[in-house]
């Protein structure tokens, strides 16, 4: 480290929180409701640095400004700009930001962990529950199946624009420490643990910088495109929704079996009946929770910017996207098992049931025919 002072000139602090709202959310009903009932701006979201052929959301998500909301943060209360971006598969994901002048590195890492502290997990933050009743009660003809307890994931992320003095991203990583930013300790961390918060970085241009961790963000860009932060905002959206069919499979399952076993205690003449009708509520389950994961597999579409693919890719990584999706797969493979089984015995029960009716048939025929004679 040198001992010149690197100030922040320009940027922004901005505290995700993302809910798991709905089964889904029409985006035009939803902007049209907007248009109707408030009076904050409106846009449907492109990555706006990059071409569309490149990369691109498969439906761009509704963005919704609401005003400002005052925060307390490190003992003074300001003003955050407040904002929701909505994801037709269900997601809404909530943003307060709070704009960076003239502030010392220091200073700016301070307003980070600040900022954690007043509006993060560990915090009672009575602002997210607000801000999404004011959702609900606007927007709630346009949620699909609303969610009482909705799941959710918070992100932090810290974005300079600009430093008083110019400077690369080779530079910028000489001068300052990272680490407090991104890790939100006070204590110094051992070497093992700084390389491994500082592994996924990314650089395009000599004087820009991304660094991603589990849960924060350091973003560098001369250029003011938000195009990484959309990137790192949609990851979250589609761990948040596997994590919800990950929930909603985990609850299926134990109802599943006993619902199985309490059918096959029972021997009836309409056992096929029950087979059948489990088997399609267990194929309706499979059906819908497929397509919805297949779409949001699909919500962003990476194909030419190697840059931003690589940013995409490390942070569905580091975020374990994968293993949810692999924990919802399986799930859904022992419910599409369940279903062939249970397809299969009512099958065998119906098979079971024609052949109790012939022997019937043939016995009311002989009955028939000795009381003939």
């Amino acid at each position: 480290m040198t001992d010149d002072v690197l100030r922040v000139r320009s940027g922004q602090v901005v505290a995700l929180r993302l809910f798991d709202l709905a089964y889904e959310i029409d985006l035009r009903r939803a902007e049209a409701l907007w248009a109707q009932r408030a009076q904050g701006g409106s846009a449907r979201t492109r990555l706006v640095g990059t071409p569309a052929k490149a990369i691109s959301f498969g439906v761009p998500p509704l963005a919704l400004e609401l005003g400002t909301v005052p925060l307390e943060v490190g003992g003074q209360t300001v003003a955050a700009a407040a904002a929701v971006r909505l994801y037709d598969f269900g997601i809404a994901a909530l943003a307060l930001r709070l704009p960076v002048r003239d502030l010392a590195w220091d200073d700016f890492a301070g307003l980070v962990n600040q900022l954690d502290q007043a509006v993060g997990p560990a915090a009672e933050a009575p602002v997210w529950g607000t801000l999404l009743g004011q959702l609900r009660d606007l927007l709630g003809e346009a949620l699909d199946r609303p969610t009482a307890v909705p799941l959710q994931e918070d992100y932090l992320i810290a974005v300079a624009d600009a430093f008083d003095t110019p400077v690369t991203a080779e530079a910028l990583q000489a001068r300052v420490d990272l680490v407090p930013l991104l890790s939100g300790e006070t204590r110094p961390l051992a070497e093992g643990a700084r390389r491994d918060l500082l592994r996924q970085r990314f650089s395009y241009h000599p004087d820009d910088l991304v660094v991603i961790t589990w849960d924060r963000a350091f973003i560098y860009e001369p250029q003011r495109e938000t195009d990484v932060a959309d990137v790192l905002e949609m990851a979250n959206a589609q761990l948040l929704e596997m994590r919800t069919y990950d929930e909603m499979l985990d609850e299926e399952l134990p109802r599943m079996r006993d619902l199985v076993e309490a059918a096959r205690g029972r021997t009836s003449l309409l056992s096929a009946r029950r087979y059948g009708r489990l088997a399609r509520r267990l194929h309706t389950l499979v059906a819908e929770v497929t397509e919805l994961a297949e779409r949001v597999d699909n919500a962003l579409q990476v194909t030419e910017d190697v840059y931003l693919a690589r940013v995409y890719a490390a942070a569905i990584e580091l975020f374990r996207v994968p293993n949810v999706s692999a924990a919802v797969d399986r799930k859904l493979a022992i419910i599409r098992e369940t279903y062939t089984a249970l397809h299969s015995e009512a099958a065998g029960a119906r098979a079971e049931l024609l052949e109790i009716a012939i022997l019937a048939l043939i016995a009311l025929e002989i009955i028939l025919s000795l009381l003939r004679h």
